[in-house]
């Protein structure tokens, strides 16, 4: 029995993604249904294996089994409950059940922040790593881990498998997911990135996972251990460069009276350079970015690197500096006080077209309004049952319409299409002071202006008036 040949909608030319025979193929077991989890072993069935994901939390478990995925991601969960009644995708919490029955295991657990240093802790992928040689592993089996971590952590990992069963290989295949665009990435990532031993069988054993993606024409790069380690951390440590490079270049803007708009624009036609995230606002967060570049800087300085990349404790302090520059930029808008005045957020999400709120830039600046004595009442098309456990304090709303009604200013801090495309005159009516906060310059700025509201964003002069370039519009979108 094999699996019919299936195509993966895409808003690029990247050819759709043919399947392989289940029987023929490595059977997979996925260690940890988070967020990259959940989508590895929904797209590894996808693509044609036999697939069974494991999880402690039996909760989660249960959930995912019931076809229900505890994340927004979009085509995830409809491609979830397709292959769960197929046959290809299972749940379990019995590690016992998957380490002697998988041929190939892919770790994605999470490495949270550490307390303290900013490191990664590295606690549940120590831990699945030992359940699975506690457990029993088939001989050959191979172990892949594809979640962050610093590096040297796959060496230590490697010694340990290989004292305990010497026919069982690690390898290392870093993830690049984009949250919004997750089963794209994963279906039809734009590298492959391998890191293995030299002579070892995990370079075949992974090339046959992803035959079809490698058939597609994904790049591969065979690597060492350290080097696979690195890539996702220094891509991440790059964007994040990006981004906060053109919000630096937004505060001086603001004291020297230039257009960042009209700045980035211009160097963005530097072919060196490009115009990709150079998209000024109130920054970055999410659970990859911020976390990333202090893990980084953390390792960097264990391995006696430190002052390598002490650079990225500004692009750090830059970012989040911009949270606070969108409060200062609204109080100002609202004539120096935001205390008893109503403020409509429209953003709660860190990004559009997902429910994350860690470290979210949005929320951050909800949260320090309210603490000032505003009134804020903030509405997410995703978010905002998660944006009611960490900040239960604020007000929420179930539209626009509602989040705005009687408000001071409306604030747009999330580029959900959504609020790119509001139609200003027909909301004016609605609010009781004609101001608007554009935190990720994502709107029509002279189309607002001439609907009568008084337009504010960072690094632009007040008179200024132009109009968002599509292109650049899809930047934090599509950010890690």
């Amino acid at each position: 029995m094999t699996r019919s040949s299936a195509s993966a909608s895409s808003s690029d030319d990247r050819p759709a993604v043919p399947t392989v025979a289940a029987e023929t193929g490595p059977r997979i077991a996925v260690l940890g249904t988070g967020y990259l989890g959940a989508t590895h072993a929904v797209c590894m069935a996808e693509l044609g294996f036999t697939v069974i994901g494991y999880d402690v939390d039996a909760a989660k478990v249960a959930r995912l089994a019931a076809g229900e995925v505890p994340i927004f991601e979009p085509g995830l969960e409809e491609l979830l409950r397709k292959n769960l009644e197929s046959g290809w995708l299972s749940f379990t919490t019995d590690i016992d059940g998957i380490a002697g029955w998988a041929d190939v295991h892919f770790v994605c657990v999470g490495t949270p922040q550490r307390a303290g240093d900013g490191g990664a802790d590295l606690r549940y992928v120590d831990a699945a790593v030992d359940q699975l040689i506690a457990a029993g592993l088939a001989p050959g089996a191979l172990i892949v881990g594809k979640s962050t971590v610093p590096a040297g952590t796959a060496a230590g990992l490697a010694a340990r498998i290989s004292a305990a069963a010497p026919d069982v290989e690690l390898a290392w295949n870093p993830e690049f997911l984009r949250e919004g665009f997750a089963v794209e990435d994963t279906l039809r990532p734009d590298r492959l990135v391998f890191g293995v031993t030299p002579g070892g069988a995990a370079e075949a054993r992974l090339r046959a996972v992803y035959t079809a993606t490698i058939e597609a024409g994904t790049p591969v790069v065979v690597t060492d251990y350290a080097t696979a380690e690195l890539v996702k951390v220094a891509a991440n440590a790059f964007l994040a460069t990006k981004i906060s490079f053109i919000n630096a270049m937004a505060e001086i803007c603001d004291v020297a009276g230039a257009d960042v708009l009209e700045l980035a624009t211009a160097i963005g036609y530097d072919a060196r350079i490009g115009n990709r995230f150079l998209r000024p606002g109130i920054g970055f967060g999410g659970g990859c970015l911020p976390k990333d570049i202090r893990a980084f800087q953390a390792r960097a300085t264990e391995l006696g690197a430190g002052s390598s990349l002490a650079f990225l404790a500004e692009i750090d302090a830059v970012n989040l500096r911009a949270r606070q520059r969108a409060v200062t930029l609204t109080r100002a808008a609202l004539g120096g006080v935001v205390a008893g005045r109503r403020l409509g957020v429209l953003g709660a999400a860190f990004k559009p077209n997902s429910d994350d709120i860690r470290d979210s830039p949005a929320l951050d600046i909800a949260a320090e309004l309210a603490a000032e004595g505003a009134q804020v009442v903030v509405y997410d098309p995703a978010a905002i049952p998660n944006a009611r456990l960490r900040y239960p304090s604020l007000t929420y709303a179930t539209s626009v319409r509602e989040a705005v009604k009687a408000a001071d200013a409306v604030l747009v801090l999330t580029e959900w299409a959504e609020f790119r495309t509001l139609d200003p005159a027909a909301l004016l009516p609605h609010v009781a002071g004609a101001v608007v906060v554009d935190g990720r310059h994502a709107l029509d700025e002279r189309r607002w202006r001439e609907a009568g509201w008084a337009y504010h964003s960072l690094g632009r002069p007040s008179g200024a008036a132009s109009q968002p370039g599509a292109d650049d519009l899809t930047d934090d979108e599509a950010a890690a």
